[in-house]
């Protein structure tokens, strides 16, 4: 198929497209195609991102560059960012244009393209296509093993495309999920991590849901960790919060998308809670796991955010007390209702990132800190470093075999480095 002919892949954005492209990856590879460099390649994969306008410009810039160092390749442009411009692709100079659909079949793409050499654009309208299952055996790098359970958005948040872009939201069949994290587990990962674009929703509408499928997988006997990428508030339902306080294999970091801390803000967002619902839910998760790690993303500058909300979400911010802030300036996404709001000055916007951001370094240490002189567990990723269940990279003092479980006691935070010795 391939006959060794080389490929490049460049990927942009989310979780669930990084998983895209090892699937992407693997696919080629088992057809007989090499991976390369860019300039070398026979065919150029881009998998490109729309979640904000520096996310669009460079998912284009990839494409022309991937044009200039390299005419004669087949140029492959799939994912958000063709999704979102559907409308209009006539600036993307491009072999084969697919958007979030028919990722799984970027070979026999390729070969029909091979074939008769003319132009390849595929569009669906994604609130109504079903979930493309895709596995991937081998993780490069990782001792952590992704699953995307989930795709797809219905919660239209005032700010946001991915609704657009990825479509309705659609699951994995469960026990199509289970026999991948066994597969997955059966080839030596002992960690999985459960992915989605929204994947607290996941098998919504079906007789099973999240909590239903950790507890399956929790079965696997050498699968020692489950992580799940991001959850939403709303989602850490009593259901969910039994399980957390009965299995142990379920880890202590929490990335719970708080996106403002303020009320008048989360309701322009078209947020489904507001900041107390918000409290309780991560107070209950404290006192559950007493080690919880619990990470958000935040907007800042969203339209009509005066300073006196940007005040009240700084101090929700500290006192609710995350360990990482993920912060995004806001940023305007046509077809969005938060794009006929009143903009917010770009220098204000600006600051207020920078305020964030200097906020989730210090918490971020504080943190760290709490850890100094503590033996932890940490799963080897690559030898030199791995994490604790809680999400704590630790720099070793000693070479440690890859994906094995190791004690190590802390013994020095420097900024946002966590070192320690093996024990």
């Amino acid at each position: 198929m391939g006959d060794n002919m080389k490929f490049y892949v460049e990927t942009l954005g989310c979780k669930v497209n990084s998983y895209e492209s090892e699937y992407i990856k693997e696919q080629m590879i088992n057809n007989n195609y090499v991976e390369s460099s860019e300039e070398e390649a026979d065919v150029i994969i881009i998998n490109t991102c729309t979640v904000t306008n520096q996310a669009d410009s460079k998912s284009r810039k990839m494409v022309r560059h991937a044009r200039k160092v390299n005419r004669d390749a087949i140029l492959v442009i799939v994912g958000c960012m063709v999704e979102y411009h559907s409308g209009d692709l006539s600036d993307i100079d491009a072999d084969i244009i697919i958007g979030n659909k028919d990722k799984s079949k970027i070979v026999p793409l390729i070969n029909d393209y091979r074939n008769n050499m003319t132009n390849i654009v595929k569009m669906y309208d994604l609130r109504n296509v079903d979930f493309e299952d895709m596995s991937i055996n081998n993780f490069e790098g990782h001792t952590r093993g992704f699953v995307k359970i989930q795709d797809g958005c219905n919660n239209y948040c005032s700010y946001c495309v991915i609704p657009f872009t990825r479509g309705n939201i659609r699951s994995k069949d469960i026990n199509v999920a289970f026999d991948e994290v066994k597969c997955l587990v059966d080839s030596g990962y002992q960690e999985i991590v459960l992915t989605g674009i929204h994947t607290g929703s996941y098998g919504a509408g079906l007789d099973y849901n999240l909590t239903t499928l950790i507890k399956r997988i929790s079965t696997i006997d050498k699968l020692k960790r489950i992580r799940i990428s991001s959850i939403e508030i709303t989602e850490l339902d009593d259901e969910f919060m039994e399980e957390l306080k009965v299995n142990e294999k379920i880890v202590s970091h929490f990335h719970v998308p708080i996106q403002s801390g303020s009320d008048h803000i989360l309701k322009l967002m078209n947020r489904k809670y507001n900041i107390e619902e918000y409290k309780k839910k991560i107070e209950q998760l404290r006192s559950i796991r007493k080690d919880a790690n619990i990470t958000t993303d935040l907007v800042v500058g969203f339209p009509n955010e005066t300073d006196e909300d940007f005040a009240i979400t700084l101090e929700n911010l500290k006192s609710i007390g995350f360990s990482k802030i993920h912060t995004f300036p806001f940023s305007k996404r046509e077809g969005t209702k938060a794009a006929t709001m009143k903009p917010i000055n770009d220098t204000v916007k600006r600051k207020r990132c920078d305020i964030v951001l200097e906020l989730s370094d210090k918490l971020e240490n504080q943190f760290y800190e709490k850890y100094l002189g503590e033996v932890v567990l940490v799963l080897s990723e690559n030898g030199q470093e791995g994490f604790t269940g809680n999400y704590i990279k630790v720099h070793f003092d000693e070479i440690v075999e890859p994906n094995t479980f190791v004690f190590v006691k802390i013994t020095k935070i420097d900024g946002k480095n966590v070192y320690g010795n093996i024990m």
